[in-house]
């Protein structure tokens, strides 16, 4: 059977067959093809990337310039999934008319194939102004890293009823608007379920139980490359870094005990170029 590209639709498809879709937060070529191969069905290249790869405290301290570097790497990487360019902090709080510029840059330039917003109801209007230049927009609820600040910091949100409620309406506000997924971050698994049952486009899961029609990870939590935290939801699958870590320490060992470079990695000539130019430099 023909492989065929993961789009909306095809998360659409996925919600009404009930089958459950996949995806990854990658920033780079080589982890974005092996997530490909290894049959991931989207993939987000999300303003994390301002922390696990850059180094930032958080996230808001990345640019569109970073990020549309990131997405271009990771568009090339990609001929089946779905690739989703997180739009960072500034490039639509600004005006609709900057939002759709900057989505679609990530379209045109990047080649993403859909963008992803944070905020509820507040960006119903920005998520509707991008939906209708023709952009495929996710909206993200709950933990939205980006305005951290005035949540208290990066905690679990919707734990009592009144904040519940406004990540229903936020939710609906965002499906009305044109949004074809909802992406809930770290929001108690019962309440996102029930707010799943009320909607009408996938829904796509960070930290939100295994209700929902996706989930979703962070790439570095997946392999074990990032370690100054662990989200509760995560979860590791692998311990890269510390294979990493382990190669490198052999790489410096053997350079300092001298056995490295070895015979094999080591480039020769004939024995006569040798000597005839040794014989030029004694001449010379």
């Amino acid at each position: 059977m023909k492989k065929e590209k993961f789009t909306p639709h095809s998360a659409f498809d996925c919600r009404r067959e009930k089958r459950k879709f996949s995806m990854i937060s990658v920033y780079d070529y080589p982890t974005a093809k092996c997530a490909e191969e290894a049959g991931i069905n989207s993939l987000l290249v999300g303003d994390s990337l301002a922390m696990t790869v850059l180094g930032h405290q958080d996230t808001i301290s990345i640019t569109m310039e970073e990020m549309l570097h990131h997405v271009k790497a990771v568009s090339r990487a990609s001929q089946y999934s779905m690739v989703v360019a997180d739009m960072p902090f500034m490039s639509y709080q600004i005006s609709s008319q900057q939002a759709v510029e900057n989505a679609g840059r990530f379209l045109k330039e990047g080649r993403a194939d859909a963008v992803k917003v944070e905020g509820g109801n507040q960006m119903a209007e920005t998520v509707n102004s991008i939906f209708s230049a023709g952009i495929s927009v996710i909206g993200h609820i709950g933990l939205t890293p980006q305005s951290s600040g005035q949540l208290g910091g990066l905690k679990v949100q919707g734990k009592t009823v009144d904040s519940a409620k406004k990540l229903l309406n936020d939710a609906i506000s965002l499906q009305e608007a044109g949004a074809f997924s909802i992406l809930m971050e770290c929001v108690p698994a019962k309440i996102a379920s029930v707010i799943n049952e009320k909607l009408d486009v996938p829904t796509i899961s960070y930290g939100s139980g295994p209700s929902l029609d996706a989930q979703g990870l962070v790439g570095a939590d997946i392999l074990g490359l990032f370690d100054l935290f662990q989200p509760k939801f995560s979860k590791r699958y692998s311990e890269i870094g510390l294979e990493i870590k382990k190669a490198f320490r052999r790489y410096h060992d053997e350079v300092i005990s001298q056995k490295f470079p070895y015979s094999d990695n080591q480039y020769n000539v004939p024995e006569i170029v040798l000597q005839n130019f040794l014989s030029w430099i004694k001449n010379n």
